[in-house]
């Protein structure tokens, strides 16, 4: 998934194209300026390390924020080292073990919990407002806190939304995107009956994100607080409603059942320009121009609508938080650069050039010229993510037990008894030690 989001953050940057760097750069807005009262001197010879992760940080944003931190702190350097998504977890629970840490980390936001159940993060509860915490939107901020307390500073964020073949809708005779799920379904009814479109709804078995939003939807999540235990909520009300619209949408399909939207890559078999929709994020619709350039022009973007007209289905946030070391040789710095690459100017800089949604609704229009973020903005309101608890990553881990659940009720598995299976499962995960 992580990976997924990273790519769908430098396909937006292309579609975007890279901002003209600002003339003012180095002075950001007033509020979260990251100005210090130390002096000058303080900084003489210190490099600050910061990690980003592939394709996170954009050329021009990161070249002006070098350009302002160095300015900012006379003598200090900044040192920017990018690291790979594959077998990043490792990694980063070795740096943060050792005496010399990076001083600043991005991670992917259903793994700061974890991070920071080790005591590898610094605590950052006190910093909260001078780091613009007070006007972070509610729901983005979840991930980045950890037993009530602030562990990291959210960062960026993307979520699903419905991209579509526009020369195949109009083929179709649709003349505007659906304002609620039944004008969906009828819309999705008319493609499959137009020549020359193979599928009007491309959506394999196992994409458990889209499902997830579903869920969220109904008020509900897959996994729910019982006491102070986290436990499987495949069987709730909540979670069967939102099946039963995915396996609605999912018979528009002829994707497999029981594969995910990687397997094959959803954006490979768009491309082939008989497909009508597909659920995807942004680099899913560059990587299928990259393969077709026909399509170039014919796709567009709405956030999958919900039951009632006019209100968005809810959706899986992906992102990512900044955090400092808890062994970093240097706190303060680290907190200034953090107050910097929050700012107004900065933050609203990462929307314009990767088409991603800021931290605080305040930045929203920033993103406005890349249609993509338009439609996902419109959705992240109704977002979550998974739980903000270091056991969840075990849930993941394959085989999925989400999918395994999703493939086996699509199959005709009685629902009832496969979701108590499957909560098993997860109860079971959710159970082991990290």
């Amino acid at each position: 998934m992580k990976r997924q989001l990273i790519a769908a953050v430098g396909v937006a940057a292309m579609v975007v194209g890279i901002a003209a760097c600002s003339s003012d750069g180095d002075k950001p807005k007033s509020g979260d300026s990251g100005k210090s009262s130390a002096k000058a001197s303080d900084y003489s010879g210190k490099t600050l390390t910061v990690w980003f992760m592939s394709g996170s940080n954009p050329d021009g944003w990161t070249k002006d924020l070098t350009a302002a931190f160095e300015k900012q702190y006379p003598g200090a350097k900044l040192k920017v080292e990018v690291q790979q998504w594959n077998g990043i977890g490792q990694k980063v629970t070795t740096a943060l073990s050792e005496e010399n840490p990076p001083d600043v980390l991005e991670m992917g936001n259903t793994q700061t919990a974890g991070y920071a159940a080790t005591g590898g993060l610094l605590d950052l509860t006190a910093d909260k407002a001078s780091l613009g915490g007070d006007d972070w939107a509610e729901n983005l901020n979840k991930a980045a806190v950890y037993d009530g307390k602030q562990y990291a500073a959210p960062w960026y964020f993307t979520n699903r939304v419905v991209i579509y073949n526009k020369k195949l809708w109009a083929k179709a005779g649709i003349k505007d995107t659906p304002k609620s799920l039944d004008e969906f379904y009828a819309d999705l009814e008319k493609l499959n009956k137009t020549p020359g479109v193979s599928q009007a709804l491309y959506l394999p078995g196992q994409e458990w994100y889209t499902y997830f939003g579903l869920v969220i939807s109904e008020n509900g999540s897959i996994a729910q607080l019982q006491g102070d235990k986290w436990v499987g909520a495949l069987s709730s009300p909540a979670a069967k409603a939102g099946f039963d619209t995915y396996a609605k949408l999912q018979s528009f399909s002829k994707a497999p059942k029981d594969k995910d939207e990687a397997t094959p890559q959803q954006s490979d078999v768009f491309a082939k320009g008989d497909i009508g929709a597909m659920i995807g994020l942004g680099w899913e619709a560059g990587g299928a121009v990259a393969k077709n350039a026909a399509l170039k022009d014919d796709i567009g973007y709405f956030a999958l609508p919900g039951k009632q007209a006019g209100k968005p289905s809810g959706v899986f946030l992906g992102g990512s938080n900044l955090a400092i070391s808890a062994n970093s040789k240097n706190p303060e710095l680290a907190k200034g650069f953090l107050k910097l690459a929050l700012s107004d100017q900065f933050e609203g800089q990462m929307a314009k050039e990767a088409g991603i949604i800021p931290n605080r609704p305040s930045l929203n229009s920033q993103a406005s010229d890349n249609p993509f973020a338009v439609a996902a903005i419109e959705a992240s309101a109704s977002g979550a993510t998974t739980p903000s608890i270091p056991e969840w990553a075990a849930v993941e881990n394959d085989p999925n037990p989400i999918k395994g659940f999703m493939t086996a009720v699509l199959q005709g598995k009685d629902y009832a008894a496969t979701a108590k299976k499957y909560d098993d499962e997860i109860n079971k995960r959710l159970s082991q030690k990290q």
